[in-house]
């Protein structure tokens, strides 16, 4: 899915830039949501910090699993050792509140927080499987499916061999967690009083992971699954049971974790909620680490979905803890990403907080779940370039990119722009732009750049994005 930018021609002397207009450059309202994934973090270490995460410009603060989850190593936690992040993603039981993140009255006391300063709560949900060690599913759960036999899919133990068999990949058995019969009625009926539960307590909104595990209605069917209508369920097309989800779907924010990959319908998946722009991500980590812009193709989103729809990010917490493919960025190089991105007119941008004191030799840092994450999320450039996406978001995105392929522009409008250079070194550009002649000044450092007769000429230091406002 690599495509390289076009060639670009020479047009200045000192170095040239000429402009690229955006595959989605139009009129049209960009997207105004900025998330925060407050990965790890406790609901009392979020509900201490909301203000900050306010100020610093998010609209959305995701969560980490909350639903009763397994407890190893003799109840640790660590993020990784005498106790593990991904036991989050082990459930026991669908109910609120577990040791790792807190209570379901801590939960709802954070959420109320949340709601009297307009940030919206989403929470991260996975119906599609359970703990791995069956022994410790709780035995509410399978006395609401009418016994463990009617827990999981005919195949649900059995591996997947093939991740582009639809069959597999919707029924089978992934990383050894044991695949729920997601279409089962008295399931769906168990899971959806969870699920508005957590809306009751202020939620709005869910991100649903291993999406594409669970199956579309057109798809291949377990023999245990009477119909894959779990889709349809889950956001409120039909009641199961006369039970149906609490609030209207238009008033909530759902996307899908659909990693990319063949014979993923992500067309069909985009028919219920917004999905994960995986393959761009990858896009930009490769821009970001070769320092070049031109190493891959920034302008395609590299999904098939209307990218007004797409959920961005320079990385998620599966990079940066499974195989650790984005550990090894600085934060500086992370955050010069998340400039590019957020400036952007599409795609909802989301910042995965990285753990507290972590390094690129100490991946886990204080290696304490419930704690908050490093300072990144309230940087000075993040916080300005999320002030800038709210300021423009009326306003049509225009990308431009350096010959050498070392410095992007994007610019919103006639009147705003942001200057990414990734060169590890300063470099002296004169840059035609579109944005109106006149000057402007860089909100971080306050330092004021001039367009004159169409050109911006700069000296710009190593490794530094600019948020440009006149």
């Amino acid at each position: 899915m690599r495509r390289n930018l076009k060639n670009i021609a020479l047009v200045a002397a000192i170095m040239c830039l000429v402009p690229i207009a955006s595959a989605q450059n139009s009129a049209a309202t960009g997207n105004n949501e900025i998330i925060l994934h407050a990965w790890s973090w406790s609901f009392n270490t979020i509900a201490e910090h909301l203000q900050e995460i306010k100020d610093a410009g998010y609209t959305i603060v995701q969560t980490s699993p909350i639903q009763e989850c397994y407890v190893g190593d003799n109840g640790g936690r660590q993020l990784f050792g005498n106790g593990k992040w991904y036991y989050h993603y082990q459930p026991t039981d669908w109910t609120i509140g577990n040791y790792q993140l807190g209570t379901r009255d801590e939960f709802k006391a954070m959420c109320a927080k949340a709601t009297s300063l307009g940030l919206r709560v989403i929470v991260d949900v996975l119906p599609n499987h359970t703990v791995i060690d069956r022994t410790h599913i709780n035995a509410r759960l399978d006395s609401a499916v009418n016994g463990r036999e009617n827990l999981f899919h005919a195949n649900g133990l059995w591996p997947i061999a093939d991740y582009s068999d639809r069959y597999q990949c919707t029924t089978g058995e992934m990383g050894r967690l044991p695949d729920v019969n997601t279409e089962n009625p008295d399931f769906q009926y168990y899971y959806m009083q969870y699920v508005n539960d957590v809306l009751s307590c202020g939620a709005r909104g869910f991100r649903y992971d291993t999406a594409k595990h669970i199956g579309l209605p057109d798809e291949p069917r377990d023999p245990k699954s009477p119909q894959n209508d779990f889709w349809d369920v889950a956001t409120g097309r039909k009641a199961v049971r006369g039970l149906r989800l609490a609030v209207p779907r238009d008033q909530l924010f759902i996307y899908g974790e659909v990693l990319q990959d063949r014979n993923v319908p992500e067309q069909g998946y985009a028919q219920y909620m917004d999905l994960t722009a995986s393959n761009y991500g990858w896009v930009l980590r490769n821009v970001l680490n070769k320092h070049d812009a031109k190493a891959d193709d920034l302008l395609s989103w590299h999904h098939s979905v209307d990218p007004a729809h797409l959920v961005t990010w320079v990385e998620s917490h599966d990079t940066y803890c499974n195989d650790h493919a984005s550990a090894a960025m600085s934060d500086d190089l992370v955050r010069l990403g998340w400039v590019f991105l957020t400036a952007r007119q599409h795609g909802t941008p989301l910042f995965y907080s990285r753990p507290h004191g972590s390094t690129r030799q100490n991946y886990w840092g204080d290696n304490e779940i419930g704690k908050v994450g490093n300072d990144e999320f309230k940087h000075p450039v993040v916080r300005a370039v999320n002030e800038f996406r709210h300021a423009n978001a009326a306003q049509p995105e225009n990308i431009i990119v350096s010959d050498n392929g070392k410095q992007i522009i994007v610019e919103r409008g006639k009147k705003a722009a942001v200057i990414i250079n990734l060169d590890e070194s300063q470099a002296t550009v004169s840059i035609p732009v579109t944005i109106e002649n006149g000057k402007y000044r860089d909100t971080v450092t306050r330092q004021q750049l001039q367009v004159k007769k169409g050109h911006l000429t700069a000296t710009l230091q190593p490794m530094t994005a600019y948020i440009l406002s006149k």
